[in-house]
């Protein structure tokens, strides 16, 4: 791969990379903690939606952040005929 186009790849992952990583920090601490009150006035099959966010959401959201990656991942690598067959 040529040299500009190897920095375009990386730019491109690292702008995937810093977005995820700024959903996972917006639900697990903004969701889990900083706006756990406020979430708590609402009601998710029976929890407090704070709460819910801080014991089972995170964790739901942080598996889709895993798939949403590989996603990306796979049509930035066939973007740039890395990917593997």
């Amino acid at each position: 791969m040529e040299k500009g186009k190897l920095k375009e790849y990386w730019a491109t992952n690292l702008k995937y990379l810093i977005g995820l990583l700024v959903v996972w920090f917006v639900v697990s601490y903004g969701f889990g903690i900083f706006l756990a009150e406020p979430l708590n006035a609402i009601r998710l099959g029976g929890f407090k939606l704070g709460f819910w966010f801080a014991q089972q959401g995170s964790i739901y959201i942080f598996v889709v952040l895993i798939f949403i990656y590989v996603t990306l991942m796979n049509s930035l690598d066939k973007k740039y005929d890395v990917h593997e067959d």
